[in-house]
């Protein structure tokens, strides 16, 4: 369907977007061979099974078992698929460039602090996090103008780079996504009226529990890039223990992690668990919505501007930043879900079977379960870590 620079420029442009981005990347490939239809279609049958799995989970897996009490078999879990997001982390961190580590070690740093001081409002990221992304993309177009630019950048602005005119390739890339400029600002200004509208509404006191539900993620799912784990620490500041306990909220983190399709699917969990069906599919659409709208929106665009190195360096700095953010994510999820010597081992051991031993994440957390029932089962490693 697609030749390589151009499979990897949709990649970089899922990164550069809110919303999950390997969901992103299959839509946006999808749409290149099969329009918006297409697009849609892949987007349904990626994010299907998850979804079902995580609603029925929600729904009856605590007529089962006790929140408070779990099973030993759970209790590895969390510490396993905190394992696995460490190692996510250190994946896209390997590949910043020298201003891209200084992004996200800045940004890393403010969000733990933002997260971490009693005189810092605990709702301060939904307007620091945009600052901090968009803040990147400035400075990494800004520094494609220094004579000596700190980053690497595949290709510099020149004085030249002015239009740039189509090849007959990139017209019959326009064709087949079917859908002009002005598709674009329509579904750019529908992403923004949905945003705007459900945050004002719940500003002004308006009390139903499904659009509480909607605001929630949804303005999540829009200020999320890079990747579904940056969402982790935003959601559990808004839904523990106002929704669940965290022990809830970990349970059903490692079998998001444990299942194929998109981490997003999370949300249909937490809702579930919240507000039942409606709950988790509210809460599904509200976080994949976003990263849905925009990447159709930014389709006509980019097939305009992807050959401009401006374009491309924006791009490169709102990613390194939401690296950082996945870092100072790691920080706290750690200290939540590491409660004992046990849960410490889990995570050296699962994050060492991930990192060395390629092991997939539905392997790792079925290792993280078996090792804490091992634990737990023994009374071994119970005093606090």
């Amino acid at each position: 369907w697609l030749k390589e620079d151009l499979f990897l420029e949709l990649f970089a442009l899922g990164q550069g977007l809110p919303g999950p981005t390997s969901t992103q990347l299959l839509i946006s490939t999808a749409a290149t061979h099969g329009g918006v239809l297409g697009g849609s279609i892949a987007f349904l049958m990626w994010n299907l099974p998850g979804f079902v799995v995580l609603t029925a989970a929600s729904l009856f897996l605590y007529d089962i078992i006790d929140p408070s009490n779990p099973p030993i078999w759970l209790l590895g879990v969390p510490p396993a698929a905190v394992a696995l997001i460490f190692k996510a982390f250190y994946g896209f961190a390997l590949k910043l460039d020298t201003l891209g580590a200084a992004l996200a070690m800045g940004t890393s740093a403010v969000s733990v602090l933002i997260n971490h001081d009693e005189n810092i409002p605990s709702n301060s990221s939904q307007f620091v996090y945009p600052v901090l992304l968009f803040g990147g993309g400035l400075l990494t177009f800004l520094d494609t103008y220094r004579s000596k630019p700190i980053g690497t950048y595949s290709k510099l602005p020149g004085l030249d780079d002015g239009p740039v005119e189509q090849t007959a390739f990139d017209r019959k890339l326009g064709y087949k996504i079917g859908m002009e400029i002005h598709h674009g600002i329509f579904m750019f200004l529908f992403w923004l009226v949905l945003l705007v509208g459900s945050i004002t509404l719940i500003g002004r006191g308006y009390d139903n529990k499904y659009l509480e539900i909607f605001e929630i993620f949804y303005r999540t799912g829009s200020l999320v890039f890079g990747g579904g784990v940056v969402i982790v620490p935003m959601l559990q500041n808004e839904v523990v223990p106002k929704w669940m306990t965290e022990d809830q909220f970990f349970q059903g983190l490692g079998l998001a992690q444990s299942l194929p399709g998109p981490f997003f699917n999370f949300a249909s969990f937490l809702g579930g668990t919240y507000a039942g069906l409606p709950g988790a599919i509210v809460a599904n659409l509200g976080l994949m919505g976003p990263g849905f709208i925009l990447i159709f929106a930014m389709l006509p665009f980019w097939s305009k501007a992807r050959h401009y190195a401006w374009f491309q360096a924006i791009i490169k700095g709102l990613n390194a930043s939401a690296i950082g953010l996945i870092g100072g994510g790691c920080v706290f999820l750690y200290a939540k879900s590491v409660r004992d010597a046990a849960d410490a081992i889990v995570f050296v051991l699962c994050g060492g079977l991930a990192s060395f031993y390629k092991f997939g994440a539905p392997q790792t957390i079925a290792m993280g379960a078996l090792i804490g029932a091992g634990f737990a089962a023994f009374n071994l490693g119970h005093l606090p870590y």
